[in-house]
């Protein structure tokens, strides 16, 4: 299931995407879900072209946790070593946008770049989960962009600013939930600017995977429905400006396309 948090006519919800995402939003219908994915539901039956609503984030996370460094490509592209154990940082919830929406350029600012990134989507309250039992508490994935204002993350030892600014944590356009983790750690993850592929990589070239990311992150938290783990990103990052359109793209998952604007 493809499952979208929209709104229309000043209402917001939850539905089901059905159709096939290579036709574009006229060839997709959203079915209204009765309730919250993270609960009991049902669909309602009622359809309503995706063309029709705006997408929204498909989740307003309690906190997003972000893995950085869990691809050696890209450790090496910045010069950085590999980290023996995954390395958490935290994106507030202001920093999250949906499909659409604008990255909005930070005036401290003059290089920031898109990091293509695949996102976990966690289904309920958790706490200290072991390996065995990460299948159960995700919800499903999503596409996310890490966006980093670079020569701020060099220039300040905490990266609270360079990675959680206003907009810096574009998600969607949906959670896909049919994937297992099986099929999760072998997918193609790309950015393009403007059209040009500029990064392009697998899930399987992580450092740590999904379960070893789940595990080492509910030792020291408890996790709440709705929170998204973002798993790195592969090599290629690069510069982002005003003007531009950039857009993540998840194998099985979909696309997430943002334009980066001048602050106003």
């Amino acid at each position: 299931m493809r499952i979208a948090r929209f709104s229309i006519d000043g209402n917001v919800g939850f539905g089901s995407v059905e159709g096939d995402p290579a036709d574009g939003p006229d060839g997709l219908v959203i079915d209204i879900m009765k309730g919250v994915p993270f609960g009991e539901f049902e669909l309602s039956g009622t359809k309503v072209p995706l063309a029709k609503v705006r997408l929204l984030p498909p989740v307003l996370p309690n906190k997003v946790v972000a893995i950085g460094r869990n691809y050696a490509a890209h450790a090496a592209e910045l010069g950085n070593e590999v980290p023996d154990a995954p390395w958490a940082f935290f994106k507030p919830s202001t920093s999250v946008i949906g499909p659409g929406d604008p990255i909005v350029y930070p005036s401290f600012s003059q290089e920031v770049h898109h990091e293509a990134e695949l996102a976990v989507v966690i289904s309920r309250l958790c706490r200290d989960v072991p390996r065995e039992r990460v299948k159960d508490v995700i919800l499903g994935y999503t596409c996310a962009n890490d966006v980093t204002a670079r020569d701020t993350q060099r220039a300040e030892k905490q990266w609270a600013r360079a990675k959680g600014f206003d907009s810096s944590c574009p998600l969607g356009p949906w959670i896909e939930t049919s994937l297992d983790l099986d099929a999760a750690g072998d997918l193609a993850v790309t950015a393009t600017v403007n059209g040009e592929l500029r990064q392009a990589g697998r899930t399987r070239q992580m450092l740590h995977g999904i379960e070893e990311l789940v595990v080492n992150i509910t030792e020291a938290m408890t996790l709440l429905p709705g929170d998204v783990i973002l798993t790195g990103t592969p090599a290629g990052v690069g510069p982002l400006n005003p003007g531009d359109e950039v857009s993540v793209t998840i194998e099985n998952i979909g696309t997430l396309t943002n334009r980066v604007v001048s602050r106003g």
